[in-house]
């Protein structure tokens, strides 16, 4: 079987699992899967599983990526913030439904990885920068979405103050055992949230690392 139809018949699994849009589905179809996990799973690529990276790191399930990408709510939306780059693989979809694509890697090898993938598949419209994405990036607010690729215990004021007026923040969440997607949305300057559903990602970390 080619790579593109293990790619489609891996869309078609998620699709029949968590029903995606016309527009999610041709993203995933467009963004080339292998190329986004480690040397030696290749072969794995196309399944419905998490797998390790380098730095005690994993890259998310395609349809924990499709779920996240969805509760995001991205019809007509110009720019996002990523926290937690990785292996670029959720930044690279992104880019295909939204015009600005920003995201920040705490890990310095990664995000050289990272943008390398990128330039490979001329992605032009993902901004990258090495920092704790717990800081934001004030220069480019407010964005439209918020998007955390890892799980926190509360989030920073200042990213809600980076959060434009209508729109959302997508974060998994732990509460006490459990891991919860949370969609945090700012109306009139106050912040509502909404529990969506039981999710496992790595623990966001302060710092960055060289």
């Amino acid at each position: 079987m080619t790579k593109d139809r293990r790619q489609i018949e891996m869309v078609e699994e998620i699709d029949a699992i968590f029903m995606l849009s016309s527009d999610i589905k041709q993203a995933f179809r467009e963004v080339d899967r292998e190329l986004f996990v480690p040397k030696g799973f290749g072969r794995m690529a196309f399944k419905l599983d998490a797998l390790p990276m380098q730095q005690n790191q994993w890259i998310s399930s395609p349809l924990t990526v499709a779920k996240m990408t969805h509760h995001l709510h991205l019809k007509g939306v110009d720019s996002i913030l990523e926290i937690g780059c990785g292996s670029g693989y959720q930044a690279a979809i992104l880019s295909k439904l939204c015009r600005r694509v920003f995201t920040i890697e705490r890990i310095d090898s990664l995000l050289k990885e990272a943008k390398e993938r990128f330039r490979s598949e001329r992605i032009n419209n993902i901004f990258t920068r090495f920092d704790d994405g717990q800081r934001g990036w004030k220069k480019y607010a407010p964005y439209e979405r918020i998007i955390f690729s890892a799980t926190a215990t509360q989030i920073p004021p200042v990213l809600f103050e980076q959060l434009a007026e209508g729109g959302i923040l997508l974060a998994p969440i732990q509460k006490k055992d459990l891991q919860i997607i949370t969609r945090y949305q700012k109306k009139n300057g106050k912040i509502t949230t909404e529990s969506i559903e039981p999710c496992l990602f790595v623990p966001i970390v302060d710092g960055r690392i060289k």
